[in-house]
């Protein structure tokens, strides 16, 4: 890369030294990116895997790194496509800035808490990165400095914010304003690829977690780099393409992706413990407050709204409740307090679906379970109310929800590297799996006692609504829709 005076070295375990901009060093100083240092990057993860103690700090460091690389290396190979300083500096700027707007155990807070505290609002971490970034350019009076170094701005920053975001192929139509010409869509593919979810964060979480949960990572995205090359696509955009050799790699990538879930993020004791954390949170969240702008507090849920209250929003939360002397928070308390002592919640049973099942019928499923035990008992115990029982949905897939992955990414052979291409599944092999994603619900509960008969009546349901029974016994009951 071009020499640029004040660089900073930072030595990291997965990439090794990484040299970054002094701009993006002058980010990294800031109190609203330092906020990464204290959220868990795997949310409730570390207290299954015992080396899951990083945070979404070293992986933001990582992310911008990789863009960095990536673009570098596609300025290199290709200088026919006019990237200019500009555009990496706005790339590295949004892989570095990507996750600042995730809350307390990352995903824990954006995709279980949130949506029961808040059901009414549609909200995802990228858009408070976004919101993150502005707050953090103006508290800290940053617009000079990236003035000084080549940006332009406001144009810069709608670009970054634009990456962070992500950018659909069906969202980029002709006559764009957004600040980079059409020729140059390949940019937004890069942090954040709405394309085919191939993307630099991606490549650093693969690393990064597998290494601290001592899984082996099987996908080398330095391979990926040095085959990439953008092409204008049947599409009429601009896309990053690999070589047609590349594809069974590119299938692996997305499996180990999906086994990695399946191993590490969606295990069953840790969905347990996060879904334990969320109900704490929940509990608490009217009582857990948080000094904002104008001197205005905001409760849990609603620090999401104002920047300076969510600035102050870390892991930290869950060490203030397990500590607290209050009251009111008494209920989230314990529930912290068993999963530190290691009285969790049981799993009583498994429900493979196949399909993805809506919010509404899980929650219709309690009541059900409730009315199958009334019959059973004449009444209903206390401890096998509906409310002492939490169904969990569970969705492991390829990334691209029910979709073959590599449908949607272009290839280049050997001969043609100016020619784009999909590559049809039926050429690739014949033992590609027909279907790339799977549902299941687990249905933990909250109270111990009488286990084995919460399990006898759980079979009793399943049995009703002619549920196939796969296996029975401990730990959990399996069975399958239809």
């Amino acid at each position: 890369m071009t020499a640029v005076e004040g660089k900073r070295v930072f030595n990291d375990p997965i990439h090794g030294h990484v040299e970054l901009h002094p701009l993006l060093v002058k980010m990294i100083n800031t109190p609203q990116f330092n906020r990464l240092r204290y959220i868990k990057q795997m949310a409730g993860a570390y207290f299954v895997f015992p080396g899951a103690c990083h945070n979404r700090f070293e992986h933001s460091i990582g992310v911008a790194h990789l863009a960095g690389e990536l673009i570098h290396t596609l300025q290199q190979n290709q200088p026919e496509l006019g990237i200019t300083e500009r555009d990496k500096l706005c790339v590295q700027i949004a892989g570095l800035c990507h996750d600042l707007g995730h809350g307390p155990f990352s995903h824990l807070f954006d995709q279980m808490f949130i949506p029961k505290a808040r059901p009414n609002i549609k909200w995802e971490h990228e858009e408070n990165s976004v919101k993150m970034l502005d707050y953090m350019v103006r508290q800290n009076q940053l617009e000079p400095v990236m003035e000084e170094y080549g940006l332009k701005l406001p144009e810069d920053m709608e670009v970054i914010k634009e990456m962070i975001r992500g950018k659909k192929p069906e969202d980029r139509g002709e006559g764009s304003n957004e600040g980079r010409p059409q020729d140059k869509f390949f940019l937004y593919e890069i942090v954040a690829n709405k394309t085919n979810g191939i993307d630099v964060d991606k490549f650093d979480y693969f690393a990064r977690d597998c290494h601290h949960l001592g899984i082996q990572n099987h996908f080398d995205h330095l391979r990926f780099f040095r085959s990439a090359r953008v092409i204008k696509c049947p599409d009429g955009l601009m896309h990053i393409c690999s070589r047609d050799k590349e594809v069974h790699n590119l299938y692996a990538m997305f499996y180990a992706r999906c086994s990695f879930h399946r191993k590490a993020c969606q295990h069953k004791t840790n969905k347990l413990i996060e879904t334990m954390i969320t109900d704490a949170f929940l509990k608490a969240d009217k009582h857990i407050m948080t000094e904002g702008s104008g001197g205005e507090s905001y409760c849990l849920s609603e620090a999401i709204d104002d920047m300076q209250a969510y600035t102050k929003l870390t892991d930290r939360v869950f060490e203030d409740i397990l500590f607290s002397s209050s009251e009111q928070l008494r209920d989230a308390k314990n529930i912290l307090h068993r999963i530190i002592t290691r009285d969790l919640y049981k799993c009583v049973g498994k429900l493979e679906t196949g399909t993805e099942f809506p919010q509404e019928r899980i929650s219709g499923w309690k009541e059900e379970v409730e009315s199958v035990w009334k019959n059973s008992f004449g009444e209903t115990k206390d401890w096998l109310k509906a409310e002492n029982f939490t169904f969990v949905a569970v969705k492991l897939d390829y990334e691209r929800k029910d979709k073959d992955p590599i449908g949607e990414v272009f290839f280049y052979s050997k001969s043609d590297n100016k020619t784009a291409f999909n590559i049809p599944r039926d050429q690739v092999s014949k033992l590609l799996p027909e279907r790339f994603s799977e549902t299941f619900i687990r249905i933990y509960c909250k109270k111990n006692e009488q286990l084995a008969v919460a399990k006898q009546h759980f079979l009793e349901w399943y049995q009703k609504n002619s549920y196939k029974i796969l296996k029975g016994g401990d730990p959990e009951i399996i069975a399958r829709v239809g």
